[in-house]
């Protein structure tokens, strides 16, 4: 895949991440009325395990490196969002909320590390 091709399979991916995000947020957003961030975690979170798992299956060769470049950073990328996790941490800080934006901040970065690992460790188990 040449590197114009590639680019553009990620911008069209990221878009696509981006609007799933943006739909999925919205739908926990009416569900869920609550003053924590929770549908920003949850997005993260469930990213960080699809990127771990996407990365192992590409290590185990069941998924193209092409494919992990357009998933991980396009789909993924669009789909995870750190700059919506640190405005919600700083809003939260600035309200004075203390433990619920230490509890977002810490959180969603141990966390989703945890299930990034977690991920990896499941697609090097399939791939083998």
């Amino acid at each position: 895949m040449s590197g114009l091709l590639a680019a553009a399979f990620v911008c069209v991916a990221g878009g696509g991440g981006a609007a799933a995000r943006f739909v999925l947020d919205g739908v926990l957003r009416q569900r869920l009325s609550l003053a924590y961030p929770l549908p920003t975690t949850l997005i993260n979170l469930s990213g960080s395990l699809l990127l771990g798992l996407l990365t192992g299956l590409t290590l185990g060769h069941l998924v193209d490196p092409h494919w992990q470049l357009v998933l991980g950073t396009g789909l993924l990328g669009g789909y995870t969002t750190f700059s919506t996790a640190s405005f919600e941490v700083a809003r939260l800080v600035e309200e004075r909320r203390w433990v619920a934006g230490t509890t977002h901040a810490l959180g969603t970065v141990v966390v989703s590390g945890g299930l990034a690992a977690g991920g990896l460790a499941l697609g090097l188990v399939l791939g083998r």
